[in-house]
């Protein structure tokens, strides 16, 4: 099976390259989120928490609502309401605030 594939394009170099001359490294050891909370909407904390490094397929969360604090494993959302690992939906509508577990690793 001798096949002919077509050419592949590729531009020629004719210059030197300088990539990556520079580079900056952080590492954040107390391992928290940065607190600029405060000017996030709720749905913007909530995509902070399922998008983090932390969120594999749960989060360790204090959830602040109307009536009170929560610790919850939240596991999933939708448009609407948060789902917990124990299947309890938490409306969003009824959050006032939202974060990790500080003793979180």
């Amino acid at each position: 099976m001798d096949k002919k594939l077509p050419k592949v394009f590729a531009n020629k170099i004719d210059k030197p390259l300088n990539n990556n001359e520079t580079v900056y490294y952080n590492r954040n050891e107390k391992k928290e989120p940065i607190k600029n909370s405060s000017r996030l909407t709720i749905n913007q904390k909530i995509n902070q928490i399922f998008g983090s490094s932390r969120y594999v397929y749960k989060a360790d969360v204090i959830i602040t609502t109307k009536t009170g604090n929560l610790n919850k494993k939240i596991i999933g959302r939708n448009k609407n309401q948060l789902i917990t690992l124990d299947n309890e939906i938490i409306p969003i509508d009824d959050i006032i605030d939202i974060e990790f577990e500080k003793n979180n690793d």
